[in-house]
């Protein structure tokens, strides 16, 4: 019944993304980088030098609402880098072959601008709240754009559902109840009281776990996986001669597609780009409208740098991880595949990188919680915190014990829902974002 009721819903997921999502995320992107003239290359160091100029801001020295532009950026973060860049990607290149990475590099490069002009319009049509801080994000645009609330009203449901992360938390709690050997109820226990802690504290409590977390695993990261690619440096070329081929003769290690395996490659890529990198899916913007800087343009830049770090940068190195060791095509679960990795070649990783994934699988958790809390607050402004308490407690706990490629396939169908609805919205509103 189950794998039955799955496999319609992957049918859907196919469509979705294979055949309408792709092309938006391609052609939308490619309109935009014509329109803003390659701003996210030929203005790449202007965007540097707003990340810099941030990392000074002391919002101690100024009288102003909401929170400082850096937390704002590493809280939107807290949502992209973590577990997708290193269990999602590892699925995406499972089942579309390493060419996946490429057609998300396309995706990440052309959708660096739809995350700019989502991050634009969610400073530039928020409203100030009652808490010292800012409602925006794609309920407060999209009014611009229809008369009524009921499109506004089904994006804010949809986040409501996205908000609730089961794919991380399914991943987090089967990571540290398999490799440690804890009781998974009390995994879920804890996870869910940690989670409510934070959420408590608002995007302020969210803000500084994630800022302090988010650096030190970039470098770490970066530095292991670094290490190991140039212990295998020889097999670079080789590993880059892979992934290019397989991109446009399709390398599938698993799994059937409505098509050829070509799509497949591109429908992963584009599909793990987008949730990895929060593409189009209106998360962003709605975090990010928290800051306290009041220039859209400059809040915005810090989104491009964001998909740098995201896909460039880490699923990037994941991808060549998995490639240049050979491990890709073996048959060990996604969860598991950058743990093997990186324990042919440092010591302690069942300890350690069990530990790792859950922090990550923490700041995207309480980042995901934190908009899903506004959302259900912007759908039922009285009661809407309580309701999304409990539909989240209990999504998590079932969810819990669901495969979880299932899981995924659930949070991608609804990304790929809000994507529609935001860029729709974002297109229509284009007018209203320079650069």
């Amino acid at each position: 019944m189950i794998d039955t009721i799955f496999s319609y819903l992957n049918f859907i997921d196919d469509i979705l993304w294979g055949y309408i999502c792709v092309p938006i995320v391609i052609i939308l992107g490619l309109y935009f980088t014509i329109l803003f003239r390659f701003a996210q290359f030929l203005k790449f160091k202007l965007i540097l030098k707003t990340f810099a100029e941030f990392t000074c801001f002391k919002k101690d020295n100024y009288n102003i609402r909401g929170i400082t532009p850096l937390r704002a950026f590493f809280t939107s973060l807290g949502g992209c880098i973590g577990v997708g860049n290193i269990i999602a990607v590892c699925t995406a290149v499972q089942i579309g072959g390493p060419g996946a990475i490429f057609w998300m590099w396309i995706a990440a490069f052309f959708g660096m601008l739809i995350k700019y002009s989502e991050v634009y319009l969610g400073i530039k049509f928020r409203i100030a709240n009652k808490l010292g801080g800012f409602d925006g994000g794609p309920m407060f645009y999209l009014q611009k754009i229809f008369k009524s609330r009921y499109i506004p009203n089904l994006f804010a449901f949809l986040m409501v559902i996205y908000g609730a992360e089961i794919y991380i938390f399914n991943v987090i709690t089967n990571t540290i109840s398999i490799n440690w050997g804890f009781s998974k109820y009390m995994v879920i226990f804890i996870t869910l009281s940690l989670i409510i802690y934070t959420s408590i504290g608002g995007v302020d409590r969210v803000g500084k776990i994630c800022s302090t977390l988010i650096p030190f695993f970039l470098v770490l990261y970066t530095l292991m996986a670094l290490t190991v690619l140039f212990m295998h440096g020889d097999k670079i070329l080789s590993t880059l001669h892979v992934i290019f081929v397989s991109a446009f003769s399709g390398h599938a290690a698993v799994g059937g597609f409505l098509g050829s395996s070509v799509l497949l490659s591109m429908s992963q890529g584009v599909a793990r780009a987008a949730y990895s990198g929060d593409i189009g899916t209106g998360f962003a913007p709605i975090i990010h409208a928290e800051s306290c800087e009041i220039e859209p343009a400059k809040q915005a830049r810090l989104a491009i740098f964001g998909i740098f770090l995201d896909t460039f940068l880490i699923c990037t190195l994941s991808t060549l991880l998995l490639v240049v060791t050979d491990i890709w095509h073996q048959n060990i679960p996604a969860s598991m595949l950058i743990q093997t990795v990186l324990g042919q070649h440092f010591p302690m990783m069942e300890i350690f990188m069990p530990l790792f994934i859950y922090l990550l699988g923490y700041t995207t958790l309480v980042s995901f919680f934190f908009v899903g809390l506004k959302c259900a607050k912007f759908l039922f402004p009285t009661k809407g915190q309580i309701f999304y308490y409990c539909f989240a407690i209990t999504v998590f706990t079932i969810f819990s014990f669901v495969e979880p490629n299932y899981v995924l396939l659930v949070m991608s169908i609804a990304g790929a829902c809000l994507l529609l609805i935001n860029v729709f919205g974002i297109y229509r509103l284009r007018k209203e974002i320079s650069i």
